[in-house]
């Protein structure tokens, strides 16, 4: 059978079809859920059909993945490393039709759904180093014939619950760690990218089919709340890391703790730039942009706050203006294009909703303020003039408006970055070595991600991702991630004939 428009048929490349199976698990594709329909952003047409998983799906196939945690764990975390390597060689070899796949079906530009394939790419070189590099340390015993270590040991089945806006590098993030780390993955993508999960599964089972190891190292289901609510409450999941509203993950949180699994949350952002008086303002101006505009506004990263010094208020401001009359809306796919549509219908209708209510407080829309009449869910990239105070700067409208505000000094800056129940990524461009330390220091930003002079968003692999307060306090991708899928075990090994206790006890 034939896609429905010529355009498509790239998808035949990477294992897509006009009907595909939605869950990959024991090692075989099936599919006794609901059928549902992947939709194009940008026109709201139909793309292919999807066949998601059942309950019944999900049990047996996690049946399957707790037998193969067992094998799984037994291979040396080099041999895992190879794997994950050829893991990264497959998807280098479909890095152009993946990117398209998710600029397509998420909506995303295609520079930017390339740079996401990448960003898994990227995860897999640094996790193939990383498994010859899962180091415990050794610890001086104060006991006579005593030797004290730390051992690093898997935690069996690690259950990653995906977002849209990321549909593939979050799983990247977590996968690949979690693989080299001796951990079985338990996949769930978001409902309304089931074709990027399809197509990053046929990736991984092939590699896995390949080395003649059992498919269910890697299971993963296409499907609703049922299935991630199912992730949650399972026992045989030791950790779940969850990436989506703060709402949403708090419900996660209390239900994987009542079981007492361990969670990682990467929730909401309300991210700040500051811009001081003695910033280089082509540079903020430009990375504002980048920040406010990149995918529609839909990173959680996305800058949603611009704090500007008020002597060069203006002329930030006006730069800022001019270069958003510049940008580009359109199909994400076509080249030159810088902002593409909003994932869904309903995300358009947010965005409605939220310029309503700036409006009805009086708010000073600069530029922008409307939906663009068109199919797809397309509209304008918005710039308020408002007060830091606005009830409505807390919270996250996830779409590309940008509140701009003024300060007078450093304190008021990082007092206003760090006013809002969000703690993900914030920006200070300045020139001042004493400014910068004092932005990264103990009375700064109070964010997981603490940048100078580039943008909010687009993070590197190599350091840990994430924030605190209401972002969840997860970390994921580089640094010391890595311990989070692991169990840590102090080990005390007496090798004399004695037996002296710890703080000179003497007991009988």
């Amino acid at each position: 059978m034939s896609f429905a428009k010529k355009e498509y048929e790239f998808l035949k490349e990477i294992g897509l079809g006009p009907h595909n199976l939605g869950c990959y698990a024991s090692g075989v594709w099936r599919g006794n859920g609901p059928v549902i329909t992947s939709i194009n952003p940008a026109n709201n047409q139909a793309i292919a059909e999807v066949t998601e998983a059942s309950t019944e799906d999900y049990e047996e196939g996690m049946q399957t993945c707790f037998e193969a945690a067992k094998t799984w764990m037994q291979i040396p975390a080099p041999k895992r490393g190879e794997i994950v390597r050829q893991i990264g060689d497959a998807l280098r070899a479909k890095l152009q039709q993946l990117g398209q796949l998710v600029s397509l079906e998420m909506g995303k530009i295609l520079a930017e759904g390339i740079g996401e394939v990448q960003e898994i790419i990227d995860m897999c070189d640094f996790a193939v180093g990383l498994s010859r590099q899962l180091n415990g340390s050794i610890i001086p015993s104060e006991r006579p014939n005593h030797m004290m270590l730390e051992m690093w040991n898997p935690l069996g089945i690690v259950g990653v619950i995906t977002a849209f806006n990321f549909p593939c590098a979050v799983l990247g993030w977590n996968a690949c760690l979690a693989l080299v780390c001796g951990n079985c993955v338990v996949w769930k993508g978001a409902p309304t990218t089931p074709l990027i999960t399809i197509a990053m599964t046929k990736i991984v089972a092939g590699v896995l089919e390949k080395n003649n190891l059992p498919g269910a190292i890697f299971t993963s289901f296409c499907g609703g709340a049922e299935i991630g609510q199912a992730i949650a409450k399972d026992t045989r999941i030791q950790l779940v890391s969850f990436t989506g509203s703060s709402k949403v993950g708090l419900m996660v949180q209390k239900t994987v703790n009542e079981r007492f699994g361990k969670c990682l949350l990467e929730l909401s952002g309300n991210n700040a730039i500051i811009v001081m008086d003695d910033a280089d303002i082509q540079l903020a101006a430009r990375s504002v942009l980048f920040a406010a505009v990149g995918t529609a506004g839909q990173r959680c990263t996305t800058c949603r706050r611009l704090l500007l010094h008020e002597s060069i208020y203006q002329r930030v401001l006006d730069q800022l203006l001019e270069v958003y009359k510049q940008v580009k809306i359109g199909d994400p796919l076509q080249s030159g294009t810088l902002l593409g549509p909003l994932h869904t219908r309903a995300a358009r209708e947010n965005f409605e909703k939220g310029i309503e209510i700036i409006k009805s407080q009086a708010w000073k829309i600069l530029t922008g303020g409307s939906a663009i009449e068109s199919e797809g869910n397309f509209v304008q990239p918005t710039i308020v003039e408002i007060s830091p105070n606005a009830d409505v700067v807390k919270e996250e409208l996830f779409a590309p408006v940008l509140y701009v505000m003024k300060f007078q000094t450093l304190k008021e800056a990082i007092e206003i970055n760090n006013s809002v129940p969000q703690g993900l990524s914030s920006s200070l461009f300045t020139r001042k070595p004493e400014v910068i330390f004092k932005w990264i220091g103990p009375q700064g930003s109070d964010c997981g991600i603490v940048n100078v002079n580039i943008p909010t968003n687009g993070a590197e692999i190599g350091g840990a991702f994430g924030g605190e307060k209401g972002t969840g306090g997860g970390r994921e991708a580089g640094s010391d991630s890595w311990k989070q899928y692991m169990r840590r075990s102090t080990c005390t090994i007496n090798y004399g004939n004695e037996l002296p206790l710890a703080q000179g006890i003497n007991f009988g």
